[in-house]
């Protein structure tokens, strides 16, 4: 029997739960406006995950862990039609390559990845079908679902906590008039950095999101930790009224911005001034 139904009203935990405890097999398929997703489980485990914006192939996990280059990655693309994940594994296990456990333990990182993507995932269509399994050629792995369940609710909770923090996406951020003496030592990661880019009392926290392609659950993340670090300050976005969604009232279409010049140097300017 065929599951389906919408996030809104049934989440990602709910079906780990239901296909953990009920011991399911078969293909999960999620959809929102931007991506789509696939899990394969296996008597209550999860066998296989893919997003279609990705490569998902052995190939493009492997381009993307820095195992194999560029050149090498795209022979493999080319010959995509000839040769399988299994088929492909195979031949580098033989070759010396990598061992059998480094592939599984490759996919098994990246298939736990994918599972964390989906659940920032608030919105989007739902559909489990018990007559689907691991798409032909691709290498099924066993993960158990109990600590993907725990990460989720780690996950929901973090989500409380930062949706009570920065309640609205339709604030702006600028950068702080009185920094922390932490910025002394500011460290920020590449994503970080990109939202940095962009801090303008003009720009939404949205359309930050929108332009660089983050969940709301990323942006909210990344602004909580700037704010921490007395990096930045919550502010009503200039000359832009906040938007409220009222029934079935949407917000205004994204507007693409720009990131600001010699952002790099003023922050500098300002870790001398302390």
């Amino acid at each position: 029997m065929a599951l389906k139904g919408n996030l809104r009203d049934f989440t990602l935990l709910q079906l780990f739960n239901l296909v953990n405890l009920a011991v399911k097999t078969g293909s999960l398929i999620v959809e929102t406006a931007d991506d789509k997703a696939q899990l394969a489980f296996r008597v209550g485990k999860l066998a296989y995950a893919s997003l279609e914006k990705d490569d998902s192939s052995l190939a493009g996990i492997l381009m993307r862990g820095n195992k194999i280059n560029a050149s090498q990655y795209r022979i493999i693309r080319e010959r995509g039609t000839q040769i399988a994940d299994q088929e492909l594994g195979l031949l580098m296990i033989n070759a010396g390559y990598f061992s059998q456990d480094d592939i599984l333990s490759m996919l098994h990182d990246y298939y736990i990845g994918v599972v964390h993507k989906l659940f920032a995932w608030m919105e989007g269509s739902f559909y489990f079908d018990e007559n689907q399994t691991t798409p032909e050629g691709r290498i099924p792995v066993r993960i158990d679902l109990e600590n993907l369940i725990i990460d989720a609710t780690r996950m929901t909770y973090e989500r409380e906590m930062l949706e009570d923090e920065i309640p609205s996406l339709d604030m702006a951020v600028k950068f702080s008039d009185r920094p922390g003496a932490n910025l002394e030592k500011i460290r920020l990661n590449p994503e970080e950095w990109k939202v940095v880019n962009y801090v303008n009392p003009k720009n939404t926290l949205r359309q930050i999101s929108r332009t660089l392609h983050l969940s709301e659950m990323e942006i909210r993340r990344i602004i909580y930790a700037l704010l921490q670090a007395g990096i930045v300050e919550l502010i009503r976005p200039a000359g832009i009224p906040i938007a409220v969604s009222v029934g079935s009232q949407t917000t205004p279409a994204p507007v693409v911005l720009k990131p600001q010049l010699s952002l790099v140097n003023r922050i500098i300017n300002r870790i001398r001034s302390l």
